[in-house]
């Protein structure tokens, strides 16, 4: 799982779009922090952070139910709601 999120994230990142680091790897989970988002920069300049946290942000938890049924996602924060930092937690739910 952490290879094929790792390729998903640099696919995002192209381009400067956002920064982060990966805070754990493993087979099970991949964990990082999105540190800069240029989308989210973008729409706080439109004056649209709810319109870019609906457009942008809101498809993070389906695109990790594309990783399978058993991907969980948890997230508590974005910048584009006014956190410091976007907290992505993937793990692979092992009891299904």
């Amino acid at each position: 799982m952490g290879e094929n999120m790792a390729r998903a994230f640099a696919s995002f990142a192209e381009g400067d779009a956002i920064d982060y680091s990966v805070r754990a790897q493993s087979r099970d989970t991949y964990e990082i922090d999105v540190t800069g988002c240029r989308y989210a920069q973008f729409y706080k300049e439109l004056g649209e952070p709810e319109l870019g946290f609906l457009l942008v942000c809101g498809l993070d938890f389906p695109f990790a139910e594309g990783f399978g049924p058993d991907m969980k996602l948890t997230r508590t924060q974005t910048i584009m709601q006014g956190a410091s930092h976007c907290d992505f937690r993937y793990r692979r739910q092992k009891d299904r």
